[in-house]
């Protein structure tokens, strides 16, 4: 995600700390090349102008926080008003009514039939009820695809695809009496940059929806703002980003909620039906900024239960080769193993083939130690290495390498505990 742009502005910032004080050329020639970054990602001019002439501003008036070089003041202001330009603070559905109509809007292709069943999903998991219904009278099997998607995550469905404007308040009637309290529509999708279907313009009104949201494909960049504008007169009160996780320049997210007047409410980051994550504009520029996203880490490794044995070490307590290897495979149930350490301040995304066999050697080493070495592993001296090599097929220089890491996982999960960021990854408070 945002690979392109991240590298750039790793590459500024890192050569601006090496200066040490920064002089006012220094700070110029700074902005000039984020500048440049922010253009080479599609980013729009209009939004480019406004943030940089807001971080001019504030890096010439402010004064230093004490505990921060020049350098991290710069990145901190840049941080500041890049999430200021993607919203400021995370936005939520509005939910109004009972039940709350959320219409799913957009471009054809951009994936408003897979946001609907990951959105119900979603909602599901938040205590929600929610009911999906097709809405698309022009795209064949429409109401299929949403019927396999809806039946795959046990959510109930219904059809409305022969004539909406007579069927969709009947869908809203049986939700009433079957008490799902919310109703996810997806409708058709139109050519990038044509008007929404005749229908769609009738059907909104009378249904008061609560939420419109405009379903865009991230990898169309600037464009998005064009498609988008054929959409403004359906009420639209926010947006999801789908594909997100293939864009490697970021100007759709940088620049939709400012040009739009519309916050970003979602942003789907793969193809899963958990890859549906509500958007928080510090976090992205965290991430733009090769920050990293560790509350969003936190979160994922939460939802999958990969938490609990880490609190262990967080905690104080000990933590062993099973809980190491407990953690390993709970990650592996959050997601792709490159989309969580790519949250990892500073850390590039790895190739996930390259991962995965790591993964299935480090769990083959484990499962070859005792009960006793898994628990103390202080006691594995070089004939037990051996051992363990020949029993998991490996060497014993690859069981040194997963000893190093878990000992580092320890050493991690200790300083996080004492909210403490090992290497000055993250150079200001959260």
């Amino acid at each position: 995600m945002f690979e392109s742009l991240s590298e750039r502005l790793g590459q500024i910032f890192q050569r601006l700390r090496g200066k040490g004080l920064l002089t006012p050329a220094d700070v110029d020639q700074g902005l000039k090349e984020i500048r440049a970054a922010l253009l080479a990602a599609d980013v729009h001019v209009e939004v480019v102008k406004e943030l940089l002439a807001r971080v001019r501003e504030r890096a010439v008036g402010e004064r230093l926080v004490e505990s921060l070089s020049p350098a991290q003041q710069l990145l901190l202001i840049v941080r500041q008003e890049m999430a200021r330009v993607m919203g400021g603070e995370a936005q939520k559905l509005r939910l109004s009514g009972r039940p709350a109509v959320v219409v799913l809007v957009g471009p054809a292709g951009s994936g408003k039939t897979t946001t609907a069943a990951k959105l119900g999903r979603h909602l599901a998991r938040k205590g929600r009820r929610p009911l999906l219904v097709s809405a698309d009278p022009e795209r064949p099997a429409a109401a299929e695809q949403l019927a396999a998607l809806a039946q795959r995550l046990g959510l109930p469905w219904a059809s409305a695809d022969q004539d909406p404007l007579a069927q969709v308040p009947q869908v809203l009637a049986r939700a009433r009496r079957e008490v799902q309290d919310v109703v996810i529509l997806d409708t058709p999708g139109v050519p990038p940059g044509s008007p929404p279907p005749p229908f769609l313009v009738e059907l909104l009104p009378r249904l008061q929806a609560s939420d419109v949201l405009l379903v865009l494909d991230a990898l169309v960049g600037q464009e998005a703002l064009r498609v988008a504008e054929a959409f403004r007169p359906l009420g639209l009160t926010g947006i999801v980003l789908t594909k997100l996780d293939g864009d490697a320049r970021g100007g759709a997210a940088l620049s939709l909620p400012s040009r739009l007047g519309q916050p970003i409410l979602f942003v789907g980051v793969g193809e899963r039906p958990e890859d549906l994550e509500p958007f928080h504009p510090e976090r992205m520029a965290d991430r733009i900024l090769g920050l990293g996203d560790l509350s969003g880490l936190v979160e994922k490794l939460q939802e999958a239960g990969a938490a609990e044995r880490a609190a262990k070490a967080l905690k104080g307590e000990e933590f062993t080769l099973e809980d190491f290897l407990a953690q390993l495979e709970a990650v592996r149930r959050a997601g792709p193993l490159g989309q969580l350490l790519a949250r990892l301040p500073g850390l590039a995304r790895p190739a996930e083939d390259e991962l995965e066999r790591e993964f299935k050697k480090m769990k083959a080493i484990i499962q070859s130690m005792t009960v006793e070495e898994r628990r103390n592993p202080h006691i594995i001296g070089a004939s037990r290495k051996r051992r363990i090599a020949r029993g998991s097929g490996t060497t014993v220089q690859d069981v040194n390498r997963l000893l190093a890491e878990y000992e580092q996982a320890k050493k991690l999960l200790r300083e996080l505990g004492r909210r403490r960021f090992p290497g000055g990854k993250l150079p200001f408070p959260r």
